[in-house]
């Protein structure tokens, strides 16, 4: 019933997983981001494939895992515009990458953004080819929500979304969803409400705070005004069976000691509101 973390804190064995992503150390490689989990006593780290060589490299990710005792908990396939290039030219084929390394590293979860406008092939199989994945698979691959582009000043989103049909996965329907709450801020949407509208199929949370202003903020959860602590709550009283992820910017921390104490403070949200009855 219960087990004991890297860093000796004794947890229920049903207590919502709690992660870093590998993101959140940026600039810093992917190896920093297990030492500062291990160090902080994350439960295991999610994986963002991107421009770092290391991230690319499944065989030494593992190593990093093995060495620091973090399993992988999530893999986030290269679908940002910087790593439209990574693995391979071809979305599709990073998002079988991805799975594929998911399930070298035994990761139950990818990650994936909804097609860009321009992907249009790839935007009209995606429905298809996340169902096809899953099913030959075995791991869940999570629809992200997204956000609007608006520029500054403007308060109101443009009609027009760089996603294909939309930033929002549930307009389409899938298995399993990402809910990213520093998303929901972006896009003026009520991060409560469309965890209703991923109902069964929310799989997968990157915990972040923002403020509604027009950038993907990722806050340390409590510094804006999502409804972080509400969500962590819920999740902690109904049947919520994914990983909690920390994606919290941490770039315009001034040293290592300053970017683990946002990264403390972060995980010390996460689990005084995701406590189990």
């Amino acid at each position: 019933m219960f087990a004991v973390s890297t860093s000796g804190e004794v947890r229920r064995r049903d207590a919502v997983p709690v992660g870093l992503s590998s993101a959140s150390v940026w600039p810093q490689p992917v190896g920093a981001a297990f030492a500062m989990a291990a160090e902080l006593g994350y439960d295991g780290v999610e994986l963002m494939v991107w421009a770092d060589p290391v991230s690319q490299d499944v065989r030494a990710v593992a190593q990093l895992a093995e060495r620091y005792g973090m399993p992988v908990l999530s893999v986030h396939a290269p679908c940002l515009l910087i790593t439209q290039r990574v693995w391979s030219p071809d979305p599709e084929t990073r998002l079988r990458r991805a799975v594929s390394a998911a399930a070298d590293l035994g990761a139950p979860t990818v990650v994936v953004h909804p097609p860009f406008r321009w992907q249009r092939r790839y935007a009209e199989n995606f429905p298809r080819i996340v169902d096809q994945l899953e099913h030959s698979s075995g791991i869940r691959v999570a629809v992200e929500n997204m956000f609007p582009m608006r520029p500054l000043g403007r308060r109101r989103p443009l009609s027009v979304s760089g996603f294909r049909p939309s930033p929002d996965p549930t307009d389409v329907g899938y298995a399993n969803y990402t809910l990213d709450l520093s998303h929901c801020s972006a896009a003026h949407v009520d991060a409560l409400e469309m965890a209703k509208r991923m109902g069964g199929g929310l799989a997968h949370v990157h915990l972040a705070d923002g403020t509604g202003v027009p950038v993907d903020e990722h806050l340390v959860p409590g510094r804006g005004n999502q409804p972080c602590a509400e969500l962590c709550e819920e999740l902690a009283l109904g049947d919520f069976d994914g990983a909690v992820v920390l994606e919290v910017n941490t770039r315009k921390a001034r040293d290592r000691a300053e970017r683990s104490r946002m990264l403390a403070e972060s995980l010390a949200f996460a689990r005084r509101h995701l406590a189990r009855p």
